[in-house]
């Protein structure tokens, strides 16, 4: 049975600062990128690289990486349909806080499950959350296998492996699509800083400027 926050005596305690001064001192506003995929179709590898061109263009920002957040924060989960869902649930939070503190987060999970996906979603204000689908054909995902993982899940080594002998829900209507098999690492993260120009994603509205420049 879930205790209430109530019945816990947990209250939110509110900061001084809001997340209006925090983007405005940062210079650009707060989002999570959100990277979707199968296993081997570079997500981790773009969102890194994504990662130093907008810390260059003097951009806060930091990645949330699948395989390193179980080095710690859910170091205690497996690979259940359930241990997934409270993974992605975990991340969504911590993504959520640092939105909020006024940094772009590149979150980076292959999250195979679109219910999941949209769970991660509902934690956020409209247009904080953008879904990038790295796209890339499970024939090249295995070919590449850059962790040895394709080759243990046909051998029936690793149970429940997404696109072997657990599904992958391709997103309907992602922010952006990125094909991996088309574009190379560079012309990738291009394409989404374009989106992210193209759709004013990081720039601070006009009237916040003008208000705190007085």
């Amino acid at each position: 049975m879930s205790v209430t926050r109530e019945e816990r005596n947990i209250t939110w305690q509110q900061s001084s600062l809001d997340r209006q001064e925090r983007e405005y001192r940062n210079g650009h506003r707060s989002r999570t990128l959100w990277f979707t995929g199968l296993s081997g179709a570079g997500k981790s590898s773009l969102a890194f690289a994504l990662e130093k061109h907008l810390y260059d263009a003097g951009i806060r920002c930091y990645v949330l990486d699948g395989d390193n957040v179980r080095h710690g924060l859910n170091r205690d989960l497996g690979f259940t349909a359930t241990d997934r869902q409270e993974n992605l649930r975990r991340i969504g939070e911590v993504s959520k806080l640092m939105v909020d503190a006024g940094l772009i987060v590149l979150s980076a999970f292959i999250s195979p499950h679109a219910e999941d996906r949209e769970m991660v979603k509902q934690l956020f204000e409209p247009g904080d959350f953008i879904e990038i689908y790295v796209r890339c054909s499970i024939e090249e995902c295995e070919r590449r296998d850059p962790k040895g993982l394709y080759k243990k899940a046909r051998n029936g080594d690793i149970p429940h492996f997404t696109g072997i002998s657990a599904p992958y829900d391709i997103p309907e209507e992602p922010s952006l699509i990125i094909d991996t098999e088309l574009l190379s690492l560079d012309e990738a993260v291009a394409e989404i800083v374009r989106h992210l120009e193209q759709t004013g994603s990081l720039q601070l509205p006009l009237s916040t400027t003008t208000n705190r420049n007085g």
